[in-house]
């Protein structure tokens, strides 16, 4: 039964059910390869945090996602496939978890944040070549 985002468990839940789906991804699993042999439990500690500060804004995040990313594009190129694919896996997951004001608020905030980063890293790359 979905129920509304209340705290830092359900931010766990979320997280953890939606990267689950990540690594089995054909699209997006080879981009967490590295991290999901190396230290996948640490990366998913920081996506907590990250999200429970999107959600809640508990300040408990200080890290710098896309600079993040931006390093990641470098070895492995990140695409507007990607992106989308990563959208619509991360909203098929807070809809079979979730509902109410939190669920609608961090679908709009991964949207932002997909949006942003493809115009910051995208861009980049095509102005680049």
């Amino acid at each position: 039964m979905k129920k509304e985002i209340e705290g830092f468990e359900d931010v766990q839940l979320l997280v953890r059910s939606f990267y689950n789906k990540v690594l089995g991804d054909q699209t997006l699993g080879h981009y967490f390869a590295y991290v999901a042999a190396h230290h996948w439990n640490t990366h998913l500690e920081i996506l907590d945090r990250f999200w429970s500060n999107v959600i809640f804004y508990t300040g408990d995040y200080d890290g710098n996602p896309l600079e993040t990313h931006k390093i990641l594009h470098h070895f492995k190129a990140l695409n507007k496939p990607a992106f989308e694919r990563w959208l619509h896996l991360f909203n098929e997951t807070v809809n079979e978890l979730f509902t109410g004001d939190k669920a609608e608020l961090v679908k709009q905030r991964a949207l932002s944040i997909a949006t942003i980063m493809q115009i910051k890293i995208l861009s980049d790359t095509e102005l680049k070549l």
